[in-house]
C-alpha cells in the first residue's frame, strides 16, 4: 500500500513537468522570425523591429509613418533644340561680321597675321611665321612620333628577346643588336624612312 502511494506521488509529480515542456516545445515553434521595421530617422538604416535602437548610430527613434514624403523639384527642362540652332547661327553671324570689321594689323605694307596659338603667347599677339596648312601637316608628324614613342612595354621587351636570340655567335653584339632592333621598330612606326650609311644632316 505503501508502494502504491510513493508511485502514484512520483507520477502526479512528473505530470506537471511534462506539461511545462510541451508547452515551452509548442511556444518555440510558434514563434515567428522578427522583421524589419521602419529605418532609422538619423541614418535611414533598416534594423529588425526587436531592437531598441540602431545598430549604426545608436539612435533610437525610426522614420514615422504618418510622415509626408519629400517633394522633389522637376527636371529642368532641355531647350528646344530648334531654338539652339538659330542662338548658334545667330553667333556665327555675328562673329563673323565682326571678323571682317575688324582691320588686319599691316607690317611693312603687307597684313599680318597672328598666331592663333594664343596660350603660347600670353603677354602679346605675335605675328604667325607658318600657314595653317604646314602647321597641320607638321603636326600629323610629331602626333604619328609621339605615338610611336608610347609602344607597349611587353612589344619592345619581345623585340629585344628576339634581336639577343637571333645571333647569339657574338655575345659583344648582344646590347648593340638589341638597340639597332628597338631603334629600327620606332622609325618604322614612326614612318622615317630608312638611312643606308652614317646619318647625314638634311640638306634644307
Amino acid at each position: 500500500m505503501g508502494s502504491l502511494n510513493s508511485s502514484g506521488g512520483h507520477g502526479a509529480a512528473a505530470a506537471p513537468a511534462r506539461y511545462a515542456e510541451n508547452r515551452a516545445e509548442d511556444s518555440s515553434a510558434v514563434q515567428k522570425p522578427t522583421g524589419y521595421g521602419l529605418p532609422c530617422v538619423n541614418c535611414k538604416t533598416y534594423y529588425a523591429a526587436d531592437l531598441p535602437a540602431c545598430p549604426v548610430c545608436k539612435n533610437a527613434q525610426r522614420v514615422s509613418a504618418l510622415a509626408p514624403l519629400a517633394s522633389f523639384s522637376p527636371a529642368e527642362q532641355l531647350p528646344d533644340p530648334e531654338q539652339l540652332e538659330e542662338e548658334r547661327e545667330r553667333f556665327l553671324r555675328d562673329f563673323n561680321s565682326q571678323v571682317v570689321a575688324a582691320p588686319l594689323p599691316a607690317e611693312s605694307g603687307t597684313p599680318a597675321m597672328h598666331c592663333n596659338r594664343q596660350e603660347n603667347h600670353l603677354s602679346a599677339p605675335v605675328p604667325a611665321t607658318i600657314c595653317q596648312e604646314c602647321f597641320d601637316r607638321l603636326q600629323e608628324r610629331v602626333d604619328v612620333l609621339e605615338a610611336a614613342t608610347h609602344m607597349d612595354l611587353r612589344e619592345a621587351a619581345q623585340i629585344v628577346y628576339d634581336a639577343v636570340w637571333a645571333d647569339p655567335s657574338d655575345p659583344s653584339k648582344t646590347y648593340q643588336n638589341a638597340a639597332q632592333a628597338l631603334l629600327t621598330e620606332l622609325r618604322r612606326r614612326s614612318g622615317i624612312m630608312p638611312i643606308f650609311g652614317q646619318l647625314q644632316p638634311p640638306m634644307n
